[in-house]
């Protein structure tokens, strides 16, 4: 998983200051929430496949890009998370059609097209879980606590932690369990009300 890192700015404080005295400058980061472009890939496996049916392999994705502020401290820097821009949902579809259809004809298609079922009801997941989906990484991020640091050499490292904190943070992982339980009840679904007359009719 790509983690993005950007240091937005260096503020200058002056008077006395401690380590200690970073969380005073705890921000409630800001976030925002998109979803990343995805590529659709077909290929023919050589195994032999179910010849009435498809497959759809979906790669789910939670890059979080984190900006902070540095701030000048007696002795060092606090690090203060200021805003999480974060990519979440598919990126990648691979559709996996048996090679007794060949590229172009009409069951070639009618697999294709019910595979496209598929894939719209992965996107409906994300699409519909929006709301939570923002709560839950706000939730991480906004439970991030500004870290001290003696050296500026060490901001990289604070900043890669804060990122995997707030990846393994209970509301993250939850609710990517929610979106893996959500797109499995949905491509079942399609799969139930699907009777193959498209494909039927090729023959």
């Amino acid at each position: 998983m790509l983690k993005k890192i950007c240091i937005l700015c260096l503020s200058c404080l002056y008077g006395i200051a401690y380590g200690n005295d970073c969380v005073k400058y705890k921000l409630i980061p800001k976030i925002k929430i998109s979803n990343p472009d995805y590529e659709r890939r077909v290929v023919q496996p050589d195994e032999p496949m179910d010849k009435l049916h498809g497959n759809v392999l979906a790669t789910l994705v939670q890059d979080f890009d984190l900006i902070v502020d540095i701030i000048v401290q007696d002795g060092g820097y606090c690090v203060v998370l200021k805003k999480l821009d974060a990519d979440v949902g598919y990126n990648d579809f691979l559709v996996k059609v048996d090679k007794s259809h060949i590229r172009g004809t009409c069951s070639y298609n009618a697999i294709l097209n019910h595979e496209k079922k598929h894939i719209d009801a992965y996107l409906s997941v994300i699409n519909d879980m929006k709301s939570d989906i923002k709560d839950s990484v706000f939730n991480a991020a906004n439970s991030v606590m500004p870290v001290f640091v003696n050296s500026r050499q060490d901001i990289e490292a604070v900043i890669e932690n804060m990122n995997y904190k707030i990846q393994s943070h209970p509301d993250v992982v939850l609710i990517k369990q929610k979106i893996n339980a959500a797109q499995e009840i949905r491509n079942k679904r399609v799969d139930q009300n699907e009777d193959n007359s498209e494909l039927k009719e090729c023959f």
